[in-house]
């Protein structure tokens, strides 16, 4: 867990002065006291109301840097990003309406201040601070949110909140681990171990991610999964000759739908969870306090997420199917069998094979909503690659099932690593509701 900040002073921020106060973190990392409680007013009161589209807004300028390529630093896991953003937006809105609890710290700012325009603000100074090169358009989605972020004095002491919420999460992470170079990891030459994939056999990708710290739990290595199963026993054969009955390229036994689900959901999990996240916010309409409150404890878990399953990816080093596959005759198992020419519908990702990403954060996106809305709930998703493709499910945890097996129909998991990445998912989720 990232340790609080040091006491601080009083601080100067856009000509309002504002106290920004270190409180005790509890397990989860969120601050133990909370700001003081405002006086109520209609204008506060309206604000909080009409506030939550102003979140989505920077989640969806989120999504805009990591879907433009080039934007996002290759070494850098855009879930920290995501991350920093919606704490920084949570605790400016916890400072101007004094509702909800704070991450890390607590932000006092003056009476009356526009938590519109704080949370605006911190959104707009995050995202500049991690993309300067956006800073046009940024400074122009600021300048839209603050049209309706009420009278001059109230909306400039809610940007000095916002202001300062940013600058100290950015300070947080500073020095977090991120900015490693990723070591170099060598190819695998054991049956089981891991080693660089067809067709374009790349280098693995974040080899140093474990190393970055946490935002709410304090180790990863204490969500790393059971060992991995024996190779020459009948779960691992079972597996294995699942994925290669299903997930080949012209596979004959992959149902239409099954190529669906493989196709539909092939872009970074992490981005259809923000937009499932927006979908239910508006379909529940909820208010500021909670839109921001939503995010910020979804995002951060996701980025704990992500440490956790590359921490186990290389800690197991696990083969992908294409090279259990490819090289079946070496794995000592009589029930499999090699097929040097075997290939997958989708391009296998360069890193290890156990736990799958899209299950782990399937699975802790899914339990935490669960507790913020009906697990019920009814929603469409849209694809984030088939233009104009949509699927609607009866509940979140509908979408966290489909959303993980569709890369065993991909042919690039098995189903080990499937229920694993659930587990894991799981257990990370509820040490962050705990």
């Amino acid at each position: 867990m990232t340790s609080p900040i040091s006491r601080r002073g009083l601080l100067i921020a856009g000509g309002t002065t504002a106290a920004a106060v270190a409180v005790a973190a509890t397990s989860t990392g969120f601050a133990a006291a909370h700001t003081a409680a405002r006086i109520p007013s209609l204008e506060l009161t309206r604000q909080v109301r009409a506030g939550a589209d102003v979140v989505i807004a920077w989640n969806q300028a989120m999504l805009r840097i990591v879907r433009t390529p080039g934007l996002q630093p290759p070494t850098i896991h855009p879930t920290r990003s995501f991350a920093i953003l919606h704490a920084a937006i949570h605790n400016a809105v916890v400072a101007t309406t004094g509702k909800g609890t704070p991450y890390l710290f607590a932000v006092h700012a003056a009476s009356g201040a526009s938590p519109i325009a704080a949370a605006a603000q911190a959104g707009h100074d995050v995202l500049i601070a991690l993309y300067p090169t956006e800073a046009a358009s940024l400074s122009r989605q600021l300048e839209a949110s603050l049209v309706g972020a009420g009278p001059a004095q109230a909306r400039e002491s809610g940007i000095a909140a916002g202001r300062l919420t940013a600058r100290l999460l950015l300070d947080l992470r500073d020095h977090d681990g991120s900015s490693a170079v990723p070591p170099p990891l060598a190819p695998g030459t054991e049956p089981g171990q891991y080693r660089p994939t067809p067709p374009a056999n790349a280098a693995p990708v974040f080899t140093h991610w474990s190393g970055v710290t946490p935002f709410l739990i304090k180790r990863a290595d204490r969500f790393r999964p059971e060992a991995y199963p024996d190779l020459a026993g009948r779960r691992y054969a079972a597996a294995i000759n699942e994925v290669r009955r299903l997930g080949r390229n012209n596979s004959t036994t992959r149902t239409a739908d099954q190529t669906v689900q493989a196709n539909f959901w092939a872009a970074p999990i992490w981005n259809y969870w923000n937009e499932i996240t927006q979908t239910a916010l508006r379909t529940q309409h909820h208010d500021l306090s909670r839109a921001a409150a939503v995010f910020a404890q979804l995002t951060l878990a996701l980025a704990d997420a992500v440490i956790a399953f590359y921490d186990a990816k290389y800690h197991f080093r696990i083969w992908r199917p294409i090279t259990a596959i490819r090289l079946a005759d070496a794995d000592g198992n009589h029930s499999t069998a090699a097929d040097p020419t075997w290939t997958p519908l989708a391009n296998t990702p360069p890193d290890p094979s156990y736990p799958g990403a899209h299950s782990v954060i399937s699975q802790t996106a899914a339990t935490l909503l669960s507790q913020h809305f009906d697990p019920r709930l009814h929603l469409t998703v849209t694809s984030e690659l088939l233009p104009g493709a949509t699927r609607t499910f009866r509940s979140l945890q509908a979408i966290a099932d489909e959303a993980g097996l569709s890369r065993l129909y991909a042919g690039i998991h098995t189903r080990l690593d499937h229920y694993t990445g659930q587990t894991l998912g799981h257990d990370l989720a509820h040490r962050t509701l705990a």
